[in-house]
C-alpha cells in the first residue's frame, strides 16, 4: 500500500476510533443522572429510587409533523418490585430548527428555585384509569414503565420546568407519588371532582417533598 493511503487509513481509523469511544451526552449511575449539556446539570435522586430506563422520541403536530426532540429518564419507588409508590420523570426536551417560531409556553405563577435555576412549578393529580395520547411523551413514559413491568395508581404529582435557550428548550421534572392510603381517588380531588377543596390540604407539604427530591449541580459541559 502507498505509504499516504496507509496514513489517510490510519487517520480514519483515529477519528472512527474517537467517535465510538466518545462520552455520551447524559447518563446514569445508580440515582445519579448527568447531562452535559441543555443544562450541564448533574440531578442526584434518594437512593431509594430504581433507574428504570430512557426514552429518546420526537413530538409532532398534525401540521407541522416533527416539533420536538425529547430524551426522558425514569426512576421509581416500587418497594414490592412492580407497584409505584413515588416516580421520577426527567426530560430533556427542545424544539428543531425547523420551527424557529415555536415556544415553551408555561404561565404558572408558582416558581421553585432548585441548585439556582429557575422552575415553573404546578401541580395536580392522574388517574391510572386514563390512558395518556399515543405519541405522547405521558405515552412514552408508561409505556416504558409497563414495559418493565411497572404498575401504577392513581398519582398526585409537581410538575417542574426549567426554561432557557429563548424559550426554545426546557428540562422537565415530574415528582409524584400513589394516592393509596389517602381515603382519596383522583377523579375525586381533580378539579371539578366532589373532594376536589381537599386538595389544598395536599399541595404544600407535596411541593416541598418534590422540591427536595432532586439536587441539581452543575455538570461539566460536553466539549
Amino acid at each position: 500500500m502507498h505509504k499516504w493511503s496507509v496514513i489517510a487509513a490510519c487517520a480514519c481509523l483515529c477519528a472512527f476510533s474517537t467517535a465510538c469511544i466518545a462520552s455520551p451526552v447524559r447518563v446514569v449511575a445508580n440515582d445519579t443522572l448527568v447531562s452535559h449539556r441543555d443544562p450541564a446539570v448533574t440531578i442526584k435522586l434518594p437512593g431509594s429510587f430504581r433507574y428504570v430506563g430512557k426514552d429518546r422520541f420526537f413530538l409532532t403536530k398534525p401540521d407541522l409533523g416533527k416539533t420536538e426532540e425529547c430524551e426522558l429518564f425514569a426512576f421509581v419507588d416500587a418497594p414490592d418490585g412492580h407497584d409505584v409508590r413515588r416516580l421520577i420523570w426527567i426530560q430533556f426536551e427542545g424544539y428543531l430548527p425547523e420551527h424557529p417560531a415555536l415556544h415553551m409556553a408555561y404561565d404558572s405563577p408558582r416558581h421553585a428555585s432548585i441548585g439556582g435555576l429557575d422552575f415553573y412549578e404546578d401541580d395536580g393529580v392522574g388517574s391510572a384509569a386514563r390512558t395518556p395520547r399515543a405519541g405522547s411523551d405521558g405515552d412514552h413514559f408508561y409505556s416504558l414503565l409497563a414495559s418493565h413491568g411497572y404498575k401504577r395508581g392513581d398519582l398526585r404529582w409537581v410538575r417542574l420546568a426549567h426554561v432557557f435557550d429563548s424559550q426554545r428548550r426546557e428540562l422537565m421534572i415530574i415528582y409524584a407519588e400513589s394516592l393509596d392510603g389517602t381515603g382519596y381517588t383522583a377523579a375525586q380531588l381533580d378539579e371539578g371532582g366532589p373532594q376536589h377543596a381537599q386538595w389544598k390540604q395536599f399541595e404544600a407539604a407535596l411541593r416541598q417533598r418534590a422540591e427536595s427530591s432532586v439536587t441539581i449541580t452543575p455538570a461539566e459541559p460536553a466539549n
